[in-house]
């Protein structure tokens, strides 16, 4: 501590040997009980003795974090600090100034009453004030002042309370963060609820170790013929024959011991309807439970109406097929897809997809499926369309769609296969000789002919390509070329006329296509 600090504080070791001198040692007066310390020192003078300036001095720098010396206009007379981190933070160009211009605004009328109540007592309460910082932010010190003498100086002796600030910080943002992680499980048990009850499956969780009902969905209990409450906390299997028991019960077993089974039959006893039960492992904690998913089978078909073993192994392939099949009704929304589809445009079940227009997850959205759709009307057949196929979470691939139109009676329906080519070693289409040589010749009249000339012949150029391209694409289909284009089909027949471009007789449009032509 300075000299001029330990000058001051001499005052404090001479009032210390002499007894009521100071307040803080000795025997405290009744104002000041409670305010100083829960219990005095019964001899202070015995066992402390006579405290010089240097050990007045000591024990303050010892037991502070920081100590300010105030004269009785509270303005600096010394000050020390216990650490470097603070002298460091602090601007240490305090001595002269006044306390309270050292604090932050906020904190100056705790920094008042602590001054207001140093006058009037020996030693004050603590108090928190916020000095700022060199690095822009405040440091929360809490403060007690003790005045040697009734007109002498008075000492501020301050405690660091960053480190409780920080901990009261990562208090905070703890139960923030808990609050947070609540209220997301709330609504992630409210979204199973809401899927647990409007699921149109028979859903049941069984207590693994007891075999008993703990959650029933309303599907659950229709098909079983109670309601949910009443299934709950039976034990299960209940109400099947004796082999449908024996075969769930192997289930649940192989269920518990390998996490998966294959599914079993079972014939319920009222109604002999027929169910597939699967069964999946839930861990929760150290608790295990089995969900347990019960399909109704139809019953079996007579012998006019069953399926041959050929046609059947032919929807296993096309269900296990490494192409994507997918099955639409004339409005191009989904009736059916297999597994390999579902995966490309990351789907969980074919529910999910069911309904939904198949433009949905193509890559040009509101052309590529009315191109393919108005040829199919019109040819019953497309091969090798190429574009992209767009996943719910923002994946693409590269894709050729074959597809083929079916009449059902009156109502036709679309079936579209769609091939990975994301892989494939070429996928750039080969430049034409035609391409090659017009290249050629645009750059050896480069020099010849003004730039402006070049560009309106290259403009055309590509334009033409372009159009050769769409038709093309789309079977010389001039209405779906037009839409491909973002054309209107007038100004592209003009554009047809202008370039010269004949199509081909073979695939010519007819029906409505030919009439607006006209």
């Amino acid at each position: 501590m300075p000299q001029g600090t330990r000058n001051r504080l001499n005052q404090f070791g001479e009032s210390a040997a002499a007894g009521p001198g100071i307040r803080t040692y000795g025997a405290r007066p009744k104002a000041v009980e409670g305010l100083v310390a829960v219990s005095s020192f019964r001899a202070p003078r015995e066992s402390l003795g006579v405290l010089d300036a240097e050990t007045a001095a000591a024990l303050v720098e010892g037991m502070a974090d920081i100590a300010v010396v105030l004269d009785d206009q509270g303005v600096v007379s010394d000050i020390a600090f216990g650490s470097e981190d603070l002298l460091a933070d602090f601007d240490s160009d305090w001595i002269g100034r006044p306390w309270a211009s050292t604090v932050s605004p906020d904190s100056r009328p705790n920094l008042e009453a602590l001054l207001s109540e140093a006058r009037q007592r020996s030693m004050t309460r603590w108090r928190q004030v916020s000095h700022p910082s060199t690095r822009g932010t405040d440091i929360p010190i809490q403060y007690r002042a003790l005045r040697l003498r009734d007109d002498g100086p008075v000492v501020a002796i301050g405690r660091n309370l960053q480190g409780m600030a920080a901990l009261q910080q990562q208090l905070v943002d703890a139960q923030q963060a808990l609050e947070r992680d609540y209220w997301r499980f709330r609504q992630v048990e409210t979204r199973y609820r809401l899927l647990f009850r409007m699921v149109s499956e028979a859903i049941l969780i069984i207590d693994a170790p007891t075999q008993r009902v703990v959650e029933a969905n309303p599907a659950a209990g229709q098909l079983l013929g109670e309601s949910p409450s009443r299934v709950i906390g039976r034990p299960f299997p209940e109400g099947f024959d004796t082999e449908g028991m024996h075969a769930i019960n192997g289930l649940l077993a192989g269920v518990r011991a390998a996490g998966r089974a294959d599914d079993v039959r079972a014939h319920q006893l009222d109604s002999m309807q027929e169910f597939l039960v699967s069964a999946s492992l839930l861990r929760q904690e150290n608790a295990s439970f089995i969900l347990v998913r019960l399909a109704p089978l139809l019953s079996a078909p007579s012998s006019n109406t069953a399926l041959p073993e050929t046609k059947a192994r032919y929807l296993r392939v096309l269900e296990n097929a490494p192409d994507c099949v997918v099955v639409t009704d004339t409005d191009g929304r989904i009736l059916t897809a297999n597994s390999t589809f579902l995966s490309l445009a990351e789907v969980p079940t074919e529910q999910q997809a069911r309904g939904e227009s198949l433009d949905r997850w193509l890559g040009r959205p509101g052309v590529d499926l009315n191109v393919l759709m108005a040829n199919l009307r019109q040819h019953t057949t497309v091969r090798l369309f190429a574009t992209t196929l767009r996943g719910e979470y923002g994946s693409t691939t590269d894709v050729e769609i074959s597809a083929a139109s079916v009449r059902n009676g009156d109502r036709p329906y679309f079936g579209f296969f769609i091939r990975d080519v994301g892989r494939r070693l070429s996928a750039e289409q080969p430049t034409t000789p035609e391409q090659t040589r017009w290249l050629d010749q645009l750059t050896e009249r480069v020099g010849r002919v003004p730039l402006k000339e070049l560009v309106r012949e290259s403009t055309d150029t590509i334009e033409r390509l372009c159009i050769e391209a769409a038709l093309k694409l789309t079977g010389d289909n001039r209405a779906s070329a037009a839409e491909l284009l973002g054309l209107s089909r007038q100004s592209l027949y003009v554009k047809i006329d202008r370039y010269g471009i004949v199509a081909d007789q073979s695939s010519e449009p007819s029906g409505p296509d030919k009439k607006d032509r006209s």
